[in-house]
């Protein structure tokens, strides 16, 4: 057998070898929806990508001959690690052709990096971007990925199990909700009618306008909603802002829905419509076509689901209803606008809220992520 040889990116060529070899493994995966090139490029610009920007990064090709047969991307992210008091060397865009070996030969890589920098943990897979693909499929693979959820194949987990890794935190999942009229449905909006007639709880669109004091909102309540996870990574400011931001222009205000209590905001559950049934058609924007594929699928094709990337609200609201009048106030502007489903994703399967609620509306879990750990 050849030996495999590891390589370090070093040049524009390298790095557009390095994000199309995903379609290799691909190639022949009806599910898998393309990434988008020119984001992923963005991503590892130092001077568009947020991680690069604040953190330490090395992206490793693996070689058989002149096969390329893998990739990784190890990093360091100093001001995470300095918050949770942890020294992780995250990993991630982690792609290799079904060879244990190759397998292998990447995570040694990665926790040689690692182990040179004083880093005592492997945590991942994140491709640089700790809420978009995250973690490896370990269930659900009967139906493509809603909006920023990963795929994987079967073989994946395997190696990670084989390897030794183990889960880092809970399995995060995504949950489908129809938005027929089913006794579920009507029960919780029986419940929403009840707490809207109190009048404590308001519903409110987001404000486009206010851009940025809408983010700083979002913000804050992350790093309230979620304190309560063992493993939560918390948000850095631009990191937020650079992970909306794309959403600005494909959202409909109406659809991303804040809770407010005397003039306090308590709750957020933003509606996206999910672009992945029409990216997974794109080529991940690949070619210059593809770009003309896009905007004629735009047109003509409405996504028959809305994608919820985040449910919070504050612990001290939990049981006062606002998740509850939440959902159903967003079902219900769903269904009026055309929509089938609600996909909601990629939650913690321990979130005390979202699971929960979800499934009181009749929600079943479609898919499953893994994220790992293993010690350098």
């Amino acid at each position: 057998m050849t030996d495999i040889v590891l390589r370090s990116v070093q040049n524009r060529a390298d790095q557009r070898r390095f994000l199309t070899f995903p379609w290799k493994i691909y190639q022949k995966d009806p599910l898998w929806v393309p990434p988008l090139l020119p984001e992923r490029m963005d991503m590892l610009d130092p001077q568009k990508g947020v991680f690069v920007q604040r953190g330490d990064v090395e992206l490793f090709m693996a070689y058989q001959g002149d096969r390329l047969v893998g990739t990784i991307c190890v990093g360091e992210d100093p001001p995470t690690n300095l918050n949770r008091g942890t020294k992780e060397c995250v990993f991630g865009f982690l792609e290799y052709i079904q060879d244990y070996d190759v397998f292998q030969s990447l995570l040694s890589k990665a926790q040689e990096w690692g182990r040179e920098r004083g880093l005592d943990t492997l945590y991942g897979p994140w491709n640089l971007d700790y809420e978009n693909g995250y973690g490896v499929l370990v269930e659900g693979r009967d139906a493509p990925p809603a909006l920023m959820c990963g795929h994987t194949p079967p073989y994946y987990s395997e190696f990670m199990d084989r390897f030794g890794f183990q889960p880092a935190r809970a399995q995060n999942v995504a949950l489908r909700i129809t938005l027929e009229e089913t006794p579920q449905i009507r029960r919780l909006s029986r419940l929403a009618d009840r707490i809207r007639s109190k009048g404590q709880v308001q519903v409110r669109k987001a404000n486009f306008d206010r851009w940025s004091e809408e983010v700083d909102i979002v913000h804050g309540l992350l790093g309230k909603a979620l304190a309560h996870l063992s493993d939560s990574i918390g948000w850095h400011r631009e990191s937020l802002e650079a992970t909306l931001a794309p959403f600005k222009t494909i959202a409909d205000p109406e659809l991303i829905l804040f809770a407010e209590v005397g003039g306090r905001t308590v709750g957020f559950l933003p509606g996206i419509p999910n672009l992945n049934e029409i990216f997974i058609d794109v080529n991940g924007l690949r070619y210059p076509w593809n770009y003309l594929q896009l905007l004629w699928l735009m047109k003509v094709r409405k996504p028959a689901s809305l994608s919820v990337k985040s449910v919070l609200v504050l612990p001290e609201y939990w049981n006062t209803g606002v998740i509850v009048l939440l959902m159903d106030e967003l079902a219900s502007r769903a269904r009026e606008r055309g929509y089938d489903w609600i996909d909601m994703s990629i939650t913690s399967a321990d979130n005390p809220t979202s699971v929960l609620t979800a499934e009181k509306m009749g929600a079943e879990i479609y898919k499953r992520w893994q994220v790992y750990h293993y010690p350098i």
